[in-house]
């Protein structure tokens, strides 16, 4: 704002021109007020030179939206010279030019405004007098017909006749964005309410047409009321479509985005399963390297009880075989004493013989034998001590040979028991080692089957949802172009037809004037049928709406079981990663079952194949009647737009008949000439 008051201030004195207090006033006020885009002049009586600067400074982009010039007294000049600064600007959105007796020049100057530029939508022309000079008047309805930015336009109070009333028809018929035209207190009149009339007829954006005080007749206002009436509800069926496909749309781009994203996550999750696979595999290899290792050390444990028990049973061996020395020796000397027994029984005999014999021979040596018995029972005492001691050895190595072998009989049987215990705990653990190895692998095998069944099923699901979503992309976008050609086609045809239809209507008209007089009662039972099918099309029309509701209810639903399939997903994920994280230490048979794996997985490779080509035939099955239900909806709403432009067009035609009677009446004719 600042600068927009520098700017004026420099032009001033380049121009050796005295700034207008009023306008530097403004600048002040709206320079307080922060966020101000409005400058209102209003009521301020503006030079031409301080147009000529205002003109200068407008010429650039300034920040105002709004600028209002209502009542200032402006000149011709100083209107063109405003005109010209506007025509180049692209920011005011709103100029009101009220009360300042803009004439022919002024009117010239803002059709050329209207024709140059490209963003003024409101344009407030009360209380001035356009419609004066019909050149100046056709100029700027030129500019307006060729304006394909301006939203409202008021005219009120601006003297425009029947004449300007048929320019500004031909403009209504070219233009195509205006919305809003006020024309009230003017003098049109009847001629110029037909072609106002007839312009709306191929004008369809206009929502709001202001006509009071124009000597119109009251039928020639309800028809324009009508067509009023039709554009605005065409428009908001036209918003409503529009609206409708883009909240379609933004659901379709939601939707692919939140399944690209679901994929991508599926993805990382598959490869975070596969890197946990990975590492469980290996933790499972060192684990079944270890249990390895326990197994060798087992057996090791095993093969020494084995050692020790060979060498107890050879210690065993070779006690038994002490033993049976021993009882060789023990016999042997039970065979020596036996001997010795017999040996001396016979020496004793044959010295008793010998005594007998020498008895006689040896009596003189009685005492000499005496000695010697003696000597022999001395003997005799020592040999028998001898026994006694050989058999007290006996019986002392009886007793140690007894306890070696009890002693030898209790190690062997704590050896064995010790052997059997052994070997049935080694047996034991290497059953349940055996047991809980098998129970593990089945238990795996079972899972890696189930995890794999079902990571496959969602892997071949969301590539099928992929394809899905990359055909309805390539399908929309097909859709979209094919649209667009058609809407170019249907435009020019509608153009065409328009004009053939003009030239028809002109030539039906003209027939129609002639037979009118005659179908009056006709056209009143007409009416009365066609405000019975006019309720019966509102029938159909509530009943295709109930259809619409429906078929919304329908989509809901199906986004509805949509997101919960999806929640599935996300459950069986997380139950999928809770059972991967629990049988991480059971994948040892991973190897061995491959070849299973990989049959299954072609097997269900081709199952899924199948499911998702019949998944595709579905959901082609279904877009097909979804497309059917569109183009009947299409065909529903072209039906009654057409039935109520034909409508329009039949009560124009008989309001149209009815004023040409009134008026070939004598009291019609009356009438019009008083």
């Amino acid at each position: 704002m600042e600068d927009f008051k520098k700017a004026y201030l420099r032009l001033c004195k380049e121009n050796d021109l005295e700034p207008q207090e009023a306008v530097l006033n403004q600048l002040h006020d709206v320079r307080a007020s922060s966020g101000s885009c409005k400058l209102d002049l209003a009521t301020r009586s503006l030079s031409v030179d301080t147009c000529a600067v205002l003109s200068k400074v407008l010429h650039d982009d300034v920040l105002f939206t709004e600028l209002i010039l209502s009542d200032c007294m402006l000149s011709e000049e100083g209107v063109k010279l405003l005109a010209h600064g506007l025509c180049s600007n692209t920011t005011v959105k709103t100029l009101d030019l009220k009360g300042n007796n803009i004439r022919a020049a002024g009117a010239e100057a803002l059709g050329k405004l209207l024709l140059h530029n490209k963003s003024l939508k409101c344009l407030t022309l009360e209380w001035n007098a356009l419609g004066i000079s019909e050149e100046s008047f056709s100029l700027f309805c030129e500019g307006l017909g060729s304006n394909q930015v301006l939203k409202r336009l008021d005219l009120r109070n601006n003297q425009i006749n029947h004449q300007g009333a048929g320019d500004l028809a031909l403009a209504l018929k070219r233009n195509h964005t205006l919305q809003g035209l006020d024309i009230r207190w003017n003098n049109i009149g009847l001629l110029g309410g037909r072609s106002l009339l007839e312009a709306l007829q191929q004008n369809k954006t206009l929502f709001e047409l202001e006509m009071a005080g124009n000597n119109i007749a009251s039928d020639t206002l309800k028809a324009v009321e009508q067509s009023v009436r039709h554009n605005s509800e065409r428009q908001c069926v036209v918003k409503e479509s529009q609206s409708r496909t883009h909240v379609l749309s933004r659901e379709i781009q939601c939707l692919k985005d939140e399944k690209g994203k679901q994929f991508l996550n599926l993805m990382e999750v598959i490869d975070k399963q596969r890197d946990d696979m990975s590492r469980s595999s290996r933790t499972c290899a060192t684990r079944i390297g270890q249990l390895q290792e326990a197994l060798n050390e087992r057996s090791s444990a095993v093969n020494s009880l084995r050692a020790k028990l060979q060498m107890t049973e050879a210690a065993l061996a070779l006690s038994e075989q002490k033993s049976h020395d021993l009882g060789e020796i023990i016999s042997r000397v039970k065979q020596d004493k036996s001997e010795q027994k017999e040996r001396h029984s016979r020496e004793m005999k044959k010295e008793q013989e010998d005594s007998i014999l020498r008895e006689g021979k040896l009596m003189r040596d009685l005492h000499v034998a005496n000695e010697k018995n003696l000597q022999l029972k001395s003997k005799v005492d020592e040999l028998e001590r001898r026994c006694k001691s050989q058999q007290d050895q006996i019986f002392n190595l009886k007793q140690e040979l007894t306890n070696t072998t009890s002693e030898l009989k209790l190690r062997l049987a704590q050896a064995e028991e010790r052997l059997e215990t052994e070997k049935k705990r080694s047996k034991q653990v290497l059953e349940d080692l055996e047991h809980l190895h098998q129970k593990e692998v089945d238990h795996l095998n079972r899972h890696l089957e189930d995890s794999e069944r079902s990571l496959q099923e969602r892997v071949l699901k969301l590539e099928g949802v992929r394809i899905q979503l990359e055909e309805e992309l390539s399908r929309v976008k097909a859709l979209s172009v094919t649209e667009r050609a058609q809407a170019e086609e249907e435009l020019q045809k509608v153009r065409s037809q328009a004009r053939m239809e003009e030239q028809q209507k002109s030539s039906h008209l003209e027939e129609k004037l002639r037979l009118l007089t005659q179908s009056r009662d006709d056209s009143q039972i007409y009416c009365t049928q066609q405000k019975q099918t006019i309720g019966e099309l509102q029938a159909k029309n509530n009943n295709l709406l109930v259809e619409i509701e429906g078929l919304k209810r329908r989509l809901e639903d199906l986004l509805q079981d949509l997101s919960g399939k999806e929640q599935e997903k996300v459950a069986e994920v997380n139950k999928v990663r809770v059972e991967l994280q629990e049988q991480i230490g059971h994948l040892q048979a991973e190897r061995t079952a491959q070849s299973g794996l990989k049959e299954k997985i072609a097997s269900l490779e081709r199952e899924m194949k199948v499911q998702t080509s019949n998944h595709r035939e579905a959901l082609l099955d279904k877009e097909s009647e979804i497309n059917s239900l569109l183009e009947k909806l299409r065909l529903k709403d072209a039906e009654i737009l057409r039935m109520r432009e034909d409508e329009a067009q039949r009560a124009s035609f008989l309001q149209n008949a009815i004023l040409s009677y009134v008026q070939g009446s004598p009291l019609g004719s009356c009438a019009l000439k008083k």
